[in-house]
């Protein structure tokens, strides 16, 4: 088996990268009058929080954490009066845009196309996805030579040339073999989305779409991500440079946020931007973080071993991602 495959049923079993077993139900504390919204999560590894403990067993290899941003935001909606019918989660780390419409390998077994949770009745969908389409745990690997080592073992991806210096990654993806490789990736980003749309459209007629963003991970000062974390010895982006870090965030992840919420502006669907508003909780942000640093001790375990966070949100993200998303799913309802 392919170590990519392998390692994305970590994500799977890890990342950064289903069964349709149901979410927490919302909380009965809603206004009598409200009527609850059939909702179904999708999503990957940012959607599943993968890194928060306890993750749910349904399946495990994915790795969905019990208390992820969809059941935060569930109860946080259901205080404000505003409660969901979560029809499902099928958020799996892991997936890419295709496993919408498409089984999800896995280390064992396989997760069903995440479409499949969705009825005709759904009123709601929501998740993130777009990471790991575009490769961004390959290019964090491109980008590092101790990703490339046993402490990567786990990251669900290979670099996209191992035999071009992970200290050189910049000009590779620039000027190298990587720039056309990165360009294509977005373009089946581009495309991927917008089948996505068409495939939601089509399983729930009548349901609104929202696309979640992910959290910034690299900051405007790159400097900040020099120093390590706090109480720790690891810097947040492990080995990575200054240079290679200000193109993940001007060349990739910046871009790639542009990408998705143009993408979901011309389906009708809603965008979470999440990246411009959590410029200040970077995995470089200190106490304030809210992503944990790339080879740090997550809260989860595997056959006993502590799994690192791959700059995943930690709860410090998980609230934030989980206080937008809410705040975007009460506008739509109650609009």
């Amino acid at each position: 088996m392919r170590k990519s495959v392998v390692v994305s049923a970590l994500v799977a079993l890890g990342t950064c990268l289903s069964t349709a077993a149901p979410a927490a139900s919302a909380p009965s504390a809603a206004a009598p009058s409200a009527e609850a919204v059939r909702t179904v999560f999708i999503g990957d590894s940012y959607t599943a929080n993968f890194g928060i403990d306890p993750a749910g067993t349904t399946p495990a290899l994915c790795f969905r954490a019990t208390d992820n941003y969809p059941a935060v935001a569930v109860d946080e909606l259901a205080e404000e009066g505003v409660p969901l019918d979560v029809q499902a989660d099928v958020s799996c780390g892991g997936a890419q845009i295709h496993h919408v419409w498409q089984p999800q390998d896995l280390l064992q077994g396989a997760a069903e196309p995440q479409k499949d949770a969705l009825r005709p009745d759904t009123q709601l969908v929501v998740g993130s996805l777009g990471g790991n389409t575009v490769g961004f745990a390959r290019i964090m690997k491109q980008c590092s030579e101790r990703l490339r080592g046993s402490e990567g073992t786990l990251l669900p991806a290979d670099p996209v040339d191992e035999d071009s210096p992970a200290s050189e990654c910049g000009d590779f993806f620039q000027n190298g073999a990587g720039a056309d490789w990165l360009d294509e990736r977005f373009l089946t980003v581009e495309r991927d989305l917008r089948r996505m749309f068409s495939e939601i459209h089509e399983a729930a007629p009548g349901a609104d779409t929202v696309l979640v963003g992910y959290p910034r991970i690299v900051p405007e000062d790159t400097s900040a991500c020099l120093e390590p974390i706090p109480g720790g010895t690891e810097k947040p982006l492990a080995d990575i440079d200054e240079d290679a870090l200000k193109f993940l965030d001007k060349e990739v992840q910046g871009p790639l946020n542009d990408l998705m919420e143009r993408e979901a502006q011309a389906a009708g669907a809603s965008f979470v931007d999440i990246y411009h508003q959590t410029g200040t909780h970077t995995a470089c942000g200190g106490e304030q973080r809210g992503v944990g640093a790339m080879l740090e001790r997550s809260e989860v375990r595997f056959l006993g071993l502590p799994l690192p966070w791959y700059v995943h949100p930690n709860r410090t993200g998980r609230d934030l991602q989980a206080e937008l998303v809410a705040e975007t799913i009460k506008h739509i309802t109650t609009a």
